[in-house]
């Protein structure tokens, strides 16, 4: 399918106790999410359905291979979704609240989120 890019947004999110990369990537797609609208879609592309949009997401983090893939595409509410996870963000020490979780590390993912459209 030939797509065309609209949107590129970039978000951030932490782990800040836990070391948990999928708990930071989830937090970075909702942050990139948070400053999207998309009314440019529907009002000058044309679309109608948001199910017409393709998400590309692109999650950089610490211990990429840890990532839950299907966790972090469940935060992207319309469309078709692929995610490619990299070696990447931010792991800085912190401080340990047992409370909170385990360690006392900060781990940092960074999340691009492409928004395509089918234009046939």
């Amino acid at each position: 399918m030939p797509y065309k890019r609209y949107v590129v947004e970039l978000g951030y999110g932490a782990d800040l106790h836990g070391t948990d990369p999928t708990k930071a990537a989830k937090r970075a797609v909702k942050d990139a999410i948070s400053r999207s609208c998309l009314c440019g879609l529907f009002d000058i592309v044309g679309i109608s359905d948001p199910e017409e949009m393709h998400v590309a997401v692109k999650i950089g983090c610490p211990k990429p291979q840890d990532i839950v893939a299907e966790k972090v595409l469940a935060e992207i509410p319309f469309g078709t979704k692929e995610l490619e996870v990299v070696e990447g963000g931010l792991l800085t020490r912190g401080v340990e609240v047992p409370a909170l979780g385990n360690g006392d590390n900060i781990l940092v993912a960074i999340a691009s989120l492409t928004v395509s459209v089918n234009i046939e």
